[in-house]
C-alpha cells in the first residue's frame, strides 16, 4: 500500500452561524450565509474546454504535499463510496450529511452517501476542535510528519488517501475544524471531501477552482463540477496517464457539458 497523498485548506475567516436549507438540485449546502450566497452571485458558471480540461488535468495529476512522490496517474475510487463523521458535534454531522448529499445530486456516476459506522466506511471525517488539529494530524501521519505538513502548509483542515497498485483509491481520511465557524467549515468540508475522492493536487494556476488556496467557496461550484464528473466518467479510469485521458477527454466532456447543464439549469 502506498504512502497517502495529502492535502488541506487553508480557510477564510470564520463567519456567524445560520442554519441550513435542505438540499435541492441545483444546489449549495449555504442556508443564508452571507460569504457563500454572494458567492453564488457572483459565481462564473460558463466556460470553455480549453478552461475546464485545463484545470482537470491539473488538480487530476499530481499531489499537492509530496509523501510519495509525485504520481502522474489517476486516481479515484472504483467502489461506491461511504462517509463517517467522527465526532462529538451533532450539528456539524448534519452540515456535513448535507455536503455529501449534494455532491451525490451533482456527480452522475459517483455513488457517495454517509454510512452509520467507521466500519461500514472508506472515507472517515474527524471532527476535531482547531486546538487538537495537530495533535489528530500527528495521530494520523505520525509527530515527523505532522511536523513536515505544519511547516510546508500549515493547514486548518486537512485530507488524504491511500490507494493500492492499480491506482484505485481503498481509503481516505478527512480533518475537519468544528469551532471556525460556518463557513470555514462548509468551505473546509466541500474542499477536503472533493479533494479525498482524487484530484488532490492544489493549483494557483486555476482561478474558478476551490483547489486553489487563494479561493474559499463554502458550496459545490459548476467549475468543480466539471472537475468531478469528468474524474467519474466511466471511460477516465484509475491508472490512466496524461496522454490516456487527453484521448478521450473531449468525447467525456461533451457529454459532462450535458449532464452540468441539466443539473443546474444553466442554459445551452
Amino acid at each position: 500500500m502506498s504512502a497517502p497523498s495529502i492535502s488541506r485548506r487553508i480557510a477564510a475567516a470564520a463567519l456567524a452561524a445560520v442554519a441550513l436549507e435542505s438540499v435541492v438540485v441545483p444546489s449549495a449546502v449555504s442556508g443564508e450565509i452571507p460569504a457563500i450566497t454572494s458567492r453564488q452571485r457572483t459565481e462564473k458558471k460558463i466556460f470553455t474546454d480549453s478552461e475546464i480540461s485545463e484545470g482537470f488535468l491539473k488538480t487530476a495529476f499530481g499531489a499537492e504535499y509530496h509523501l510519495a512522490g509525485r504520481v502522474d496517474r489517476i486516481r479515484k475510487y472504483d467502489i461506491p463510496v461511504r462517509v463517517f463523521a467522527d465526532g462529538n458535534r451533532n450539528d456539524r454531522k448534519m452540515q456535513l450529511a448535507k455536503v455529501v448529499a449534494d455532491i451525490a445530486a451533482h456527480v452522475q456516476h459517483l455513488d457517495i452517501a454517509m454510512a452509520e459506522t467507521s466500519e461500514a466506511a472508506n472515507v472517515v471525517v474527524k471532527l476535531v476542535r482547531d486546538r487538537d488539529l495537530y495533535p489528530t494530524i500527528a495521530a494520523f501521519y505520525g509527530i515527523e510528519r505532522a511536523r513536515e505538513i505544519k511547516t510546508s502548509l500549515d493547514p486548518q483542515c486537512l485530507s488524504g488517501f491511500r490507494k493500492n497498485e492499480k491506482f484505485e483509491i481503498e481509503h481516505s481520511d478527512v480533518i475537519l475544524t468544528v469551532d471556525n465557524g460556518d463557513f470555514v467549515f462548509l468551505d473546509c468540508a466541500y474542499e477536503e471531501l472533493l479533494q479525498s475522492l482524487g484530484p488532490i493536487n492544489d493549483t494557483s494556476s486555476v482561478p474558478w477552482t476551490m483547489f486553489n488556496d487563494n479561493v474559499s467557496m463554502g458550496f459545490f461550484d459548476v467549475y468543480d463540477q466539471y472537475i468531478l464528473n469528468l474524474l467519474y466518467d466511466p471511460r477516465i479510469k484509475a491508472g490512466m496517464t496524461v496522454a490516456e485521458v487527453k484521448a478521450v477527454l473531449p468525447d467525456v466532456l461533451v457529454d459532462v457539458r450535458v449532464w452540468v447543464r441539466q443539473v443546474n439549469n444553466l442554459a445551452e
